[in-house]
């Protein structure tokens, strides 16, 4: 099977992937069974404002959004996806291959997940000569996937893995990363950002600035906009001694939901936590047009792309 040369050798080759697999699985078996006997109890523990109601929608959103994002000034331009390219992607790809990643591609939630890895690539034109880095990548399989469609250098990189850099794992905070300036040319995160608590955001934009080499790109998708300064939450992740949420916004607590902390910037609060730290790099978004072409569980409606302006020197990327 394909599979013994994936997910089993990656993991013999290096079992702190194997332990973060692991730690994921079983914190989702505890969070069914405290969600069933004890939701109610932690949702009272969440300050105001808060709401059980799911507010979040940015494809039913984005008309509005785009207005606002233009009045603000953002760079903003429409990708449409071609369905047959992203069929050819997925050919490619052979998810299956990944038995632990999303059920071997008979998930859910798999069409969204490979539809975001499609479009990160195709945003950042990736080559041979790159040198790529997966932010945040937990046990996604992007890093051994880009590598053999692309050609290209690939890291992953996440704070669960064991700290410090071993072949290509990079154990760090992604708002520090142990590199040299200017180690890569591209980076990507997939369904990642969102969950960087507190003001590591704005941390991370920073971070990323100073080590994307010259003429360097950064993906980030999907990048959660709407209409409000929301965070998503489900209360019964939220450990005792709480999660800081931001005072000016609106808590949205889902039953369900898998993760403690998800941040939908509104315009305002792009502009303040985003833009302002962009440390001369350049920010465009990106409307994605029409998923539902893919699946009707296809959600992903922006992209934001980060460019490093290129130095002044005739061949290769300057770091």
């Amino acid at each position: 099977m394909r599979f013994i040369n994936n997910h089993f050798i990656l993991f013999l080759k290096h079992p702190s992937i194997l332990w973060t697999y692991l730690k994921i699985k079983w914190f989702r078996n505890v969070l069914r069974v405290k969600q069933r006997f004890c939701w109610d109890r932690y949702f009272e523990r969440i300050r105001d404002p808060k709401t059980k109601t799911m507010l979040i929608d940015s494809y039913e959103n984005s008309a509005v959004i785009i207005k606002q994002l233009e009045q603000h000034g953002f760079s903003i331009k429409n990708f449409e996806i071609s369905p047959d390219e992203y069929r050819e992607y997925l050919k490619k790809a052979r998810y299956q291959d990944y038995i632990l990643y999303l059920n071997g591609s008979r998930s859910a939630i798999f069409a969204e997940k490979s539809l975001e890895h499609f479009v990160a690539a195709r945003l950042l034109d990736l080559k041979p000569s790159d040198i790529y880095i997966d932010i945040a990548n937990a046990c996604s399989p992007t890093v051994e996937i880009y590598h053999r469609l692309f050609g290209c250098t690939t890291y992953r990189q996440d704070l669960t893995f064991p700290q410090g850099v071993r072949d290509n794992i990079i154990g760090s905070d992604a708002t520090c990363m142990p590199l040299a300036d200017g180690f890569c040319n591209k980076m990507a995160m997939h369904c990642s950002f969102e969950h960087f608590e507190n003001d590591s955001d704005s941390r991370f934009i920073k971070e990323a600035a100073r080590v994307l080499a010259h003429g360097g790109k950064m993906c980030i998708l999907p990048l959660y906009l709407f209409t409000q300064y929301v965070i998503r939450s489900n209360p019964v992740i939220i450990p005792d001694r709480g999660v800081p949420f931001e005072s000016d916004a609106l808590i949205s607590c889902n039953k369900g939901f898998l993760q403690r902390h998800s941040r939908f910037y509104d315009v305002a609060h792009l502009v303040t936590r985003i833009k302002a730290y962009l440390s001369g790099m350049s920010l465009t978004i990106y409307h994605i047009t029409n998923p539902k072409d893919i699946s009707t569980s296809c959600y992903l409606t922006f992209a934001a792309v980060f460019e490093k302006k290129a130095a002044d020197k005739p061949n290769g990327f300057s770091r």
